[in-house]
């Protein structure tokens, strides 16, 4: 009796053990997963670019004159007082050089132009002496037209003869001025660099310039003396204090700002972000190529910053978010939470440790969150990064609780 007891029961438990056996391997196992939980809060959604920072109005001087430039002393970042900070100065170019032949054809030159003085003065000689002659017959017949002795007609033509040798001798002395500027120039073209420096005891500086605004230097174009052409660039003066920004946009991102929209600028290089105002969208768009070899059709937006940071400056990185759409209290979920079913946006619900898929309408999204319009509750958990595992009505557990 003892041993058919003992049988029964070994048979008992080996059927217990397989059945069990069958059991363990024939449940279906909860997938892990992350979930976050739908919440109320305020949401935006912006546009994200990298910007520039740049003086708004930036004075480029350049060189009003052909002329030898003298260095430049100024450093990047001194300050400047308008129409008293001397920036640069320009003098004359020095003469060039002579070859031999060129100094023996202006040697000649000045001494026909000597010669031509000479003769000048000589002819002035002449018509001043027939002047003196002219002058005393016309006293002449003055006394003898009192007396009765000269004609009238005699009187006129020593009166005339007189003008005419006043008018010969203004002409001889007009002559010698012409002929010694002629001289000087020819002798002007004789100098050579090195005559000019000892007759002037140092080199002449004709044009000073000044900086037209209060400001700082921002960069100095050219530095060391040096002949300048006209219009030749030296350097860019403005005021760092009166910056503003430039971030150029996808034209599809564009259409969405509004002149008056806010951005926060950071990633600047300073502790704390600050907020900039829109001021424009420029009206044209510019093609560019982006890192990937496409082409892109860009348009840049113009922001004013409400509060200059201490420290930006001309030209530096900042990194704009741009605000398109705003609200206070929205009910939102993580965008890892969508994905697309049927065309539709849907999302895993877990209720009572099992999976349900529900079908909702989103309206603005972000980088983070999505607004979600109808199809989910606050305060619902919602499956982060669904995978091909799951499946409506499937098992989960959350990954704390695996």
């Amino acid at each position: 009796m003892l041993r058919n007891l003992i049988k029964w029961g070994v048979i008992a438990l080996l059927v217990a053990a397989v059945a069990w056996g069958i059991y363990v391997v024939a449940r279906v196992k909860p997938v892990l997963v992350d979930v976050a939980v739908a919440s109320r809060g305020p949401m935006e959604v912006t546009i994200n670019e990298e910007g520039v920072t740049r003086v708004r109005n930036v004075y480029t001087l350049s060189s009003p004159i052909a002329g030898q430039l003298e260095r430049v002393t100024l450093e990047e970042g001194d300050p400047v007082n308008a129409n008293r900070t001397t920036i640069a100065s320009i003098r004359p170019l020095d003469p060039p050089f002579l070859d031999k032949r060129t100094r023996a054809e202006l040697t000649a030159t000045v001494e026909a132009a000597r010669s031509g003085v000479t003769l000048a003065e000589a002819e002035l000689e002449s018509a001043k002496t027939a002047l003196g002659f002219a002058q005393s017959e016309y006293q002449r017949m003055i006394r003898l037209a009192e007396q009765k002795f000269a004609s009238l007609s005699s009187l006129d033509k020593a009166s005339s003869d007189v003008k005419l040798k006043q008018a010969q001798v203004a002409s001889a002395e007009a002559n010698i001025r012409l002929r010694k500027a002629e001289l000087a120039s020819a002798e002007a073209k004789l100098a050579q660099p090195s005559d000019i420096t000892k007759e002037n005891g140092q080199k002449d500086c004709c044009v000073h310039i000044t900086a037209p605004v209060d400001g700082v230097v921002l960069k100095v174009l050219v530095r060391s003396e040096q002949a300048l052409a006209s219009g030749t660039k030296i350097a860019e003066i403005g005021d760092p204090r009166d910056l503003e920004i430039e971030v150029d946009l996808l034209s599809k991102d564009a259409v969405r700002l509004k002149p008056g929209g806010k951005a926060e600028i950071s990633d600047w290089g300073g502790d704390k972000d600050f907020t900039a105002t829109i001021r424009r969208i420029d009206p044209a768009a510019f093609t560019k190529v982006s890192a990937l070899g496409i082409e892109e059709q860009r348009v840049n937006a113009i922001l004013d910053p409400d509060t200059v940071p201490e420290g930006l400056g001309h030209a530096y990185r900042v990194f704009a978010r741009l605000v398109v759409w705003s609200s206070d209290d929205v009910l939102t979920i993580p965008i890892g939470a969508l994905f697309r079913a049927g065309g539709d946006w849907s999302v895993f619900v877990v209720e009572d440790g099992t999976a349900h898929r529900k079908k909702i309408t989103i309206d603005h999204m972000n980088a983070d969150r999505a607004q979600i319009e109808s199809g989910l509750d606050e305060g619902e958990s919602v499956i982060l990064y669904p995978s091909d595992l799951l499946e409506d009505g499937k098992p989960v557990a959350t990954r704390d609780e695996g």
